[in-house]
């Protein structure tokens, strides 16, 4: 397989062990997933945390990279049942 040049940061390679990995989130990315959790766009969280939106991006696709999720519907679904938002979250 030839190596590609260029940004591969945003390369997708689905996780070898799904359950291990979502349980092991950095706490920036907890932050970043509670915001998006909370309907706020990449450029609010951005300003919000004082990062560049590129860098909220970045935070965003290895989430959905670890939980396997291809939007944010997933990815919020996937967050509830590796318990990394409450089960209350979002609920008044």
């Amino acid at each position: 397989m030839a190596h590609s040049r260029g940004n591969t940061a945003l390369s997708f390679e689905p996780a070898e062990n799904g359950r291990k990995q979502a349980s092991q989130i950095t706490p920036r990315q907890s932050q970043i997933l509670k915001m998006v959790a909370m309907g706020h766009t990449n450029r609010e969280i951005a300003v919000s945390l004082k990062i560049s939106v590129r860098t909220v991006e970045v935070h965003r696709f290895n989430l959905m990279r670890r939980l396997n999720a291809r939007n944010v519907a997933q990815l919020l679904r996937q967050s509830l049942r590796n318990n990394l938002l409450p089960a209350s979250f979002g609920k008044r």
